[in-house]
């Protein structure tokens, strides 16, 4: 048996990238029962098995505006008797395995030696990027403070699967610029998605709905995307804006407030925050092409996803994103201002052939699913 170690997003509703991508795992490794899923408590001082309301935490259902993690108070004093009367959780019979696929705390990272000392196979983390390395100015203060930090405990593990060649090139060039030895093997395993057993493709006949899927943060770049959109409206370009994502407010400020001057104009832009897999889905099926702007990525689940839709998404030619889009079905841009965002969304507006030629050819493209990274996540961690 495996242990996956879902500490943060056991306690939390919110499905950021991250969250999403534990979730997937869980969701897969579970239905075959070779992984169970443990938390580090903070109040029993031990890891140990998720409880019934963690494991629905994980679950689907209706998706949380906040990041933060939450433990009821019956948690607090359940973990605190334990800790109290030395009553300690059972995780198995020496586990054969650990993946941990979060940007764990430094408290879990503080208690990750007592993990390691239980499993007797290969320990594996999940690399996604160094964002807060490269953009500081970006990223919210407190990932800026933990990351040095965190990118140092990476090289414990026995192996690192990197989401993208952009990726694992990242962490390798931090470890030599810090002269670390003896740091462990790096593999690219690029993400799965989940795709429809049916794409739509592009819908004709109805008024253009452009969506966006992403958190509402500075490194996503919407206030590039929202001064787009508003140049090809006062040039009398006729569709609908929707955004679909969290907001992290510390970093997304100028977003918010441009999308709710624009609002005040009367411009067709609807935001629905943070979306269930099944509400995604919808806006999925409903677009009639997407745009990811952002500026830095770890991998771009909503790039992948809108081409498994049939969907032609605009997006970076550069980094994790350029990888994804190469294989078609996009318009990659080497800037993604305002001044090549606007013709790019122009283009697929105003030409029937160009979205539906992306379409096919996003369409034709044989994408990952969860299954096959699973199957490639495991076999990876039975080589070590």
């Amino acid at each position: 048996m495996i242990l996956l170690d879902l500490t943060h997003t056991s306690h939390t509703r919110a499905r950021t990238g991250i969250q999403r991508v534990c979730r997937a795992l869980h969701r897969e490794l579970g239905s075959r029962g070779v992984a169970t899923s443990v938390t580090w408590d903070p109040y029993a001082k031990e890891w140990r098995k998720l409880e019934p309301w963690e494991l629905e935490n994980l679950g689907a259902g209706k998706a949380s505006p906040k990041r933060g993690t939450t433990w009821p108070v019956s948690s607090h004093l359940r973990g605190r008797f334990r800790k109290w009367r030395s009553k300690h959780a059972n995780l198995g019979a020496s586990p054969q395995g650990l993946i941990v696929p979060e940007l764990f705390s430094a408290d879990a990272a503080a208690a990750m030696p007592a993990l390691f000392s239980g499993v007797a196979g290969p320990k594996v983390a999940l690399f996604h990027d160094a964002i807060a390395l490269k953009f500081p100015e970006l990223s919210p203060v407190k990932t800026v403070a933990r990351f040095p930090s965190y990118l140092q405990e990476l090289a414990r593990f026995d192996g690192i699967a990197a989401i993208s060649a952009d990726s694992r090139d990242t962490l390798l060039d931090y470890w030599r610029w810090l002269g670390l030895a003896n740091t462990p093997p790096v593999e690219t395993i690029p993400l799965g998605i989940d795709a429809p057993a049916n794409p739509t493709g592009i819908t004709p006949g109805k008024e253009p709905i452009v969506l966006c899927i992403g958190t509402i943060e500075g490194r996503k770049n919407h206030p590039a995307l929202l001064e787009a959109c508003e140049r090809l409206w006062e040039q009398g370009s006729v569709f609908a804006l929707r955004l679909v994502g969290l907001a992290q407010v510390e970093t997304g400020k100028a977003a918010l407030a441009t999308i709710a001057r624009l609002q005040s104009r009367g411009r067709a832009i609807r935001y629905d925050g943070p979306a269930s897999d099944t509400e995604l889905l919808e806006a999925y099926r409903e677009c009639h092409f997407t745009v990811y702007p952002s500026l830095i990525e770890g991998f771009g689940l909503p790039v992948l996803e809108s081409l498994a839709h049939g969907k032609p998404c605009i997006c970076s030619a550069k980094g994790a994103l350029g990888e994804s889009a190469k294989g078609g079905g996009c318009i990659a841009l080497e800037k993604v201002d305002a001044a090549s965002l606007a013709p790019a969304i122009a283009r697929l507006l105003s030409d029937e052939a160009e979205p539906a030629s992306l379409s096919l050819a996003a369409r034709e493209r044989k994408l990952c699913s969860w299954s096959n990274y699973g199957d490639a996540l495991l076999a990876w961690m039975n080589s070590l």
